[in-house]
């Protein structure tokens, strides 16, 4: 049995809420890309334990699509992954190197997965990625094109060339910010094939590594067609569909725990603290 078939799309399908077509072209990649990222939310709480999650499908599975909870961005887009092709479409794994709020692009590693998908008879490829925790994340995959502004449902999204000294083209994707309105650099990424191996490397240190943001705070994410839900630490943000973000500072591990709870849709495991004392 080869991994692609140790996923099983029923399962995922259910847990997203998607009823629509199962074939591999591009109506099907966008509605399940954005029923992914409203279903399934955003959270490190293993990392927060210094955890490196589990990559394995029936970890993926169990974890997942089975219980309440989620996962960053390898859990998100390997599950992805896995289903489109069992689904029938190709899929080439990226390394991306986040670089939102950096002064440079290679000032950054790249920790970040993310998906080049192709479908049968369609000469575009898609970028797609169902897990990147920001709220400059695609919610639908936009063509592999530099210089052509895309709406994904709601959100504004471009692809663009960077300079640098590699081999490859580098492309950068950018968000579009509404209440600056200006453009976000949000990651870098060329072409290149990243295997299993790679991201289970890269998975480790960033769910280990006591210098790794999501080792430090909590930081959960929940997205759906009126709202984007984020708790970072204490902070809980909410950003509305006309782009008002509300803020408020959470007061302790009662209210963490309930908003995971009740507004994430996730249980947090025995004996975790979310939030450090004061």
């Amino acid at each position: 049995m080869t991994e692609t078939q140790r996923f099983d799309p029923d399962a995922y399908l259910r847990r997203i809420g998607w009823e629509g077509e199962r074939r591999a072209d591009l109506a099907t990649l966008r509605g399940v890309h954005l029923a992914h990222m409203r279903a399934i939310p955003f959270e490190n709480l293993d990392a927060l334990r210094r955890i490196a999650p589990s990559l394995d499908p029936a970890d993926l599975t169990a974890k997942l699509l089975h219980s309440r909870r989620g996962g960053y961005c390898y859990e998100h887009n390997t599950l992805f992954a896995g289903v489109l092709e069992a689904l029938g479409f190709r899929v080439t794994r990226l390394a991306a190197r986040v670089v939102v709020g950096a002064d440079r692009i290679d000032s950054r590693p790249r920790t970040h997965m993310a998906l080049l998908v192709e479908a049968p008879g369609d000469p575009q490829p898609y970028l797609a990625d169902v897990g990147f925790g920001a709220i400059g994340a695609l919610l639908e995959p936009v063509p592999l094109t530099a210089g052509v502004e895309f709406e994904d449902a709601g959100r504004r999204h471009r692809l663009a060339h960077a300079p640098h000294h590699g081999p490859l083209p580098l492309w950068l994707l950018q968000a579009h910010d509404r209440t600056k309105d200006e453009w976000a650099d949000q990651y870098a990424f060329t072409l290149e094939p990243f295997e299993k191996p790679d991201f289970e490397v890269i998975n480790w240190h960033i769910g280990t590594n006591p210098r790794s943001p999501f080792t430090q705070r909590v930081y959960v994410q929940s997205l759906s067609a009126e709202r984007h839900l984020l708790l970072n630490g204490r902070l809980l943000a909410e950003t509305r569909a006309d782009g008002t973000v509300v803020e408020r500072e959470v007061t302790g591990e009662a209210e963490a725990r309930r908003l995971l709870d009740e507004e994430f849709g996730i249980d947090v495991p025995d004996g975790m603290t979310l939030l450090p004392p004061v």
